[in-house]
């Protein structure tokens, strides 16, 4: 860089190196000197693999004509690149056998189970919890270049998820919210196979096993909890009874009639029973009577 002292402004003249300038002129050299022997390769082994073709013809034509399902795609490698047009079928199509490698992927639903993961909650208790995984192939061709094989990933991050998702739940919020688990679950397993064209369709917690002292606790607690709720209903039911029985018999005690018909509904029911021996009540009144017979 140069300055110039004459005028009013310092005018910057950029020096250039000349050994960047010859160094990217050889690279530039060496890399169309690649393609162009690369071309040629490829040319040359298309031509002879061709001509095997046509020697061993008919019997090269079962390696050559390949036919996928409706629910298959193929990717075709032609010389480790991917063949123009992405991936091919549903139906027939030809391939070279000697140069070109068609791998077949699955584009239906796929469930798998994801091994009992043992997790320690939040709340410091270790459970046993196991899931469903349900995927699809979106984009043959990332599941078959971005990840080297995309099952195995898929249940391998399945299962690293799981237990990172559950690790921050407490056990009452695992086994009572399952349905939100699921979706986190699927929200954050979705976002991560996405670069390899998987598409989630839906994670379910299948089982979520305990330890055997706290199921045994956990039946005692409940048990407790609905004793207590039993005895506290019965004593509302004594409650209530007590103060019906206290107002009726205000009501009738009130009335002597109302007590006399309730004395007579007492020995109807009592003799509707077919019973050998009758007892008949005796009213207090009678007894007042004779006391005061007896002061006089």
């Amino acid at each position: 860089m140069r300055k110039d002292s004459g005028g009013s402004r310092d005018e910057v003249i950029p020096i250039v190196n000349r050994n960047n300038i010859v160094s990217e002129r050889n690279s530039d050299n060496a890399s169309g000197d690649t393609d162009i022997c690369s071309s040629f390769t490829s040319i040359l082994l298309t031509g002879i693999s061709i001509l095997l073709m046509v020697c061993t013809f008919p019997i090269s034509m079962f390696f050559c004509i390949k036919v996928i399902q409706e629910y298959e795609r193929a990717v075709i490698f032609r010389l480790g690149r991917i063949k123009k047009g992405g991936a091919v079928g549903p139906g027939l199509f030809f391939i070279i056998p000697c140069i070109d490698q068609c791998n077949i992927v699955d584009l239906r639903t796929v469930s798998f189970d994801v091994p009992p993961q043992e997790i320690l909650t939040k709340d410091s208790v270790t459970v046993s919890v196991d899931a469903v995984v349900y995927y699809n192939i979106r984009a043959p061709m990332a599941a078959v270049c971005n990840v080297a094989d995309y099952s195995k990933s898929t249940k391998l991050l399945s299962a690293t998820t799981l237990r990172n998702i559950l690790g921050t739940k407490t056990l009452s919020e695992l086994l009572a919210d399952r349905e939100n688990i699921a979706k986190d679950l699927k929200a954050m397993i979705d976002t991560a196979t996405d670069p390899w064209g998987i598409d989630i369709e839906r994670v379910e917690v299948k089982d979520v096993r305990l330890p055997q002292n706290l199921q045994r606790a956990m039946a005692a607690e409940a048990e407790a909890t609905r004793e207590a709720r039993a005895k506290v209903i019965g004593a509302e039911g004594e409650q209530k009874a007590s103060k019906a029985l206290k107002e009726a018999s205000d009501i009738i005690s009130s009335s002597p009639a109302a007590l006399q018909l309730r004395y007579l509904q007492t020995l109807a029911t009592i003799s509707s029973e077919k019973n050998s021996t009758i007892v008949f009540p005796i009213p207090i009144e009678l007894f007042s009577h004779f006391t005061k017979k007896k002061e006089e």
